[in-house]
């Protein structure tokens, strides 16, 4: 591996170097590296590019990382990824795709991820889309979530892209059941002519069922953006759809939330806003010594990290 993408490696996962626990790194179209431990088994699949994650019931404080480094022009990859996750277990995924192209060449990765909670099992899922290269090809990343949550299951998904990526439909549906919880952050910066697309379907199947939806975005340049939702109740349950959108220049932004209650114990609500950057808040940045920019900058990351 060389600097390049030891540098795009370390910026998906937090690490320097791939960890000693359950592991697959995905490079250039094909698998580079895999390892299981005793508690989590990773394997290729048999009729398609892609792997499933297997956890082991009960399994504790474990973590998996599965990220995937493109960094070459012309490339179109595919992936399926299944993760089992055994009742009663708590663990971490890291996924997420680095692309730096610096060709006149498109360079794509579409990942499929399907998630199958078993009951009383947790999972914090984290993320992370990167585009790099100044070459003028194309950086594409279209991911798509399926989740299943089971009695009591509990789901965090933190997904985030600042930047760097020239176009993204993302997609997630999720089914919850009774008594489980789905929890998103989504953080997504847009630049120059780059466009993004969001669309989340959640059913809410179960009885005290939750899902809570998050989602802040900023768009700078001539970028667009369009986020989609539906949260859909079919039981006793509570739902909530909050897409906070910060424009800058030319870009433009649409936001369309709806719910959906299709039982009459159901609590759905959404929230949407769309706006600029404070006056007051560059004003009072600006007096600190900060140039615009810098507060521009200071503001914005307040906003999707904050």
């Amino acid at each position: 591996m060389n600097n390049l993408e030891k540098s795009l490696l370390e910026k998906l996962t937090d690490l320097h170097k791939l960890p000693s626990g359950a592991f697959s790194l995905r490079k250039n179209g094909e698998s580079e590296k895999m390892q299981s431990t005793k508690e989590i088994e990773i394997k290729k699949k048999a009729d398609k590019q892609g792997i499933d994650i297997i956890v082991a019931p009960n399994v504790k404080g474990k973590s998996v990382h599965i990220p995937v480094i493109i960094s070459v022009g012309g490339l179109t990859d595919l992936v399926y990824n299944d993760f089992y996750i055994g009742e009663n277990a708590d663990v971490l995924i890291v996924a997420g795709c680095g692309i730096h192209n610096a060709t006149c060449k498109k360079s794509e990765h579409n990942g499929v991820h399907t998630f199958h909670l078993g009951k009383n099992s947790k999972v914090e899922y984290i993320e992370r889309h990167i585009g790099e290269g100044d070459g003028e090809g194309e950086k594409v990343l279209n991911p798509i979530t399926k989740i299943i949550l089971e009695e009591n299951s509990h789901m965090i998904m933190e997904s985030t892209q600042l930047g760097g990526v020239s176009s993204t439909i993302r997609k997630t549906t999720a089914k919850v059941g009774k008594n489980a919880i789905l929890s998103v952050k989504e953080n997504i910066l847009t630049t120059d002519k780059q466009w993004a697309k969001t669309d989340f379907k959640v059913e809410l199947l179960g009885e005290n069922s939750r899902a809570e939806i998050v989602s802040h975005s900023v768009a700078r340049d001539n970028s667009v953006q369009e986020f989609k939702s539906n949260m859909i109740g079919k039981a006793e349950c509570f739902g909530h759809v909050e897409c906070d959108g910060m424009l800058l220049d030319n870009a433009v932004i649409t936001s369309t939330p709806t719910v959906s209650a299709l039982n009459n114990r159901s609590s759905l609500v959404h929230e949407a806003s769309i706006g600029k950057i404070s006056g007051e808040a560059m004003v009072k940045l600006m007096s600190l010594g900060l140039t615009e920019k810098e507060a521009e900058d200071v503001i914005i990351e307040g906003f999707l990290l904050g």
